[in-house]
């Protein structure tokens, strides 16, 4: 037993530090744009609170929700105290935490910590893309405790697992609002489980005709008419005998079932209470009822139809997304593993909405790890008992220690090494020099920029009003209480659906910032468009005066 122990305690601390070293391998040094607005709004809400309207944007009264006001203000006191080093540190704390969050939650409810630590890099491996200084990193965090503390409360009832999922709805509605409703998606699979379990028992045909039959006893025996009423009483005594029977085989069904495991946890019902209770968390926040409001605003508006990571995935393009699938399929088809309903109705909602958004991606990873890893452990016991003992023993010998450790540490150092001399600023994504001369020649006072979608948030950050940054809700008709589209009219200018001149007269813009092979500026030079006057360009950026503007 002690032997036992100690194997399972030199892994795991081995899997601990290889996931950590993993963990800060894939987090990108470079910041997103989301990064540079969290942190001015962050500044914004720690001088003046949160007031509901935008401060960055040249547009004028914008309403805005201060959609994750928490973790924009803990970033920006991260940033003023540590700078840009601080943000990347933090990042990678976060990486680590949730790599570990994945592994230990694995460990706790799969009992395996060989394939939990293969799963955790595989998991970990597929959302690397999604390892950012944004609000979504944290989020994670949060989902796998969510399925943690769900599990854990169902199989113990104990409160303190229900103090955590009472928790984590209060944060996510104080720092990620969008996904405050997808907290509640996690709840759904567990209770379709209990509801479809309690339909199987009641037999709703032969309980109501029993009821029926005990309704004319009665009625019989107030007439005392002795004959009917012992024809009832047989029929009675038959019905329910017939229940029985159907009760008993559904039980010797569901001990051993072809694929699909139903149970019936009666903790379920006080999960239930749990999930109501948490709905009220929504205004447990200074943004009023954003909680409530901003997931069916934003799906009112066309802003996720025309952002990139809001795309429905092409499965042909996701090549480990599709090795996975195949894992996932090959176990339930070709092998005796049985599933457990709600696993079933997780797996299934999660890939439905990675196929239609591809950055649910993130969470079908997180959350499919917990799921296949309980496949394979079903796997190695119904083939091989002893193979997770077998399994610990044999790794934890010296020669395994060593190849798995030098594996791992040739794998994190192939993801690390094309990051090593990047910085925390690209230069050619966002217009670092172009903004230097822009603030030392530009009146910003009398100035209106029209930018470009992903580097508004650096010029904001950078302290000049913006047409337009990725905050793209902010600027929706559905949001900013505008009658204007901005967004839209972006999008159209940018795509050339619109003519650049007619968007530009219609906001008064008196400066253009674009890219230097922007559709845009290939036009103005291709045309000689002697409206715009060049005043700066470098290799990725140029900058025009536009000099018809109305005064």
């Amino acid at each position: 037993m002690n032997k036992k122990i100690s194997n399972k305690v030199i892994f795991s601390i081995l899997a601990v530090i290889l996931i950590v070293i993993f963990c800060i391998s894939i987090t990108p040094v470079t910041l997103q744009n989301d990064t540079f607005y969290t942190i001015k709004v962050g500044e914004h809400i720690a001088k003046y609170g949160i007031d509901n309207q935008d401060p960055f944007s040249w547009h004028q009264d914008l309403a805005y929700t201060y959609p994750h006001w928490g973790y924009d203000l803990i970033t920006y006191y991260i940033y003023s105290a540590f700078g840009m080093t601080g943000i990347y540190i933090t990042t990678c704390i976060l990486s680590c935490i949730l790599g570990l969050a994945i592994y230990l939650t694995n460990t706790k409810l799969i009992k395996n910590p060989v394939t939990s630590f293969i799963i955790t890099i595989g998991a970990m491996y597929l959302i690397q893309d999604y390892i950012a200084a944004r609000a979504q990193l944290p989020s994670f965090i949060l989902f796998v405790l969510t399925i943690y503390f769900i599990e854990m409360f169902l199989s113990t009832k104990n409160k303190r697992y229900a103090l955590g999922l009472v928790a984590i709805p209060i944060i996510l509605a104080n720092t990620h609002v969008a996904v405050f409703p997808f907290y509640f998606v996690l709840y759904l699979p567990y209770i379709a489980e209990y509801i479809i379990a309690v339909l199987g028992d009641i037999i709703l045909y032969h309980k109501f005709k029993i009821l029926r039959v005990k309704k004319s006893i009665k009625k019989l025996e107030k007439k005392e008419n002795i004959e009917k009423l012992m024809l009832k009483k047989e029929q009675l005594e038959n019905l329910e005998k017939r229940v029985e029977r159907i009760k008993a085989k559904r039980e010797e069904q569901l001990k051993n079932p072809y694929k699909i495991k139903i149970s019936k946890n009666s903790n379920v019902k006080c999960l239930i209470l749990i999930m109501i209770i948490c709905i009220f968390t929504g205004f447990l926040t200074p943004i009023g009822t954003t909680p409530y409001t901003y997931l069916a605003k934003t799906m009112e508006g066309n802003t996720m139809q025309n952002i990139n990571e809001h795309q429905p995935m092409t499965l042909s393009n996701e090549t480990e997304v599709m090795a996975t699938l195949i894992i996932f399929l090959a176990i339930l088809i070709f092998t005796k593993t049985k599933i457990r309903l709600c696993d079933l109705f997780m797996i299934g909602g999660l890939l439905y909405l990675m196929l239609t958004s591809k950055r649910q991606l993130s969470i079908f990873a997180i959350v499919g790890a917990i799921i296949l890893n309980r496949l394979i452990a079903n796997l190695i016991q119904i083939y091989d008992e002893e193979m997770k003992e077998n399994m610990l023993k044999f790794v934890t010998k010296i020669i395994p220690i060593l190849f798995i450790s030098i594996i791992m540490l040739i794998f994190s150092y192939d993801m690390i090494k094309d990051k090593v001399d990047d910085k925390y600023i690209d230069e050619t994504s966002y217009p670092v020099s172009a903004c230097d001369y822009i603030l030392e020649n530009i009146d910003l006072g009398k100035a209106k920029f029209y930018n470009e979608y992903n580097y508004g948030s650096y010029m904001l950050f950078r302290g000049i009003p913006v047409f337009i940054d990725s905050r793209a809700d902010l600027y929706a008709p559905e949001f900013s209480g505008k009658s204007e589209d901005i967004f839209s009219d972006f999008i159209d200018t940018s795509n050339i659906g619109t003519f650049y001149e007619d968007t530009f007269e219609k906001y008064g813009i008196t400066h253009v910032i674009t890219y230097e092979d922007s559709k845009t500026n290939m036009i103005i030079t291709k045309s000689k468009d002697s409206n715009y006057k060049e005043l700066y360009s470098d290799d990725y950026f140029v900058i025009y005066e536009r000099l018809n503007v109305e005064k």
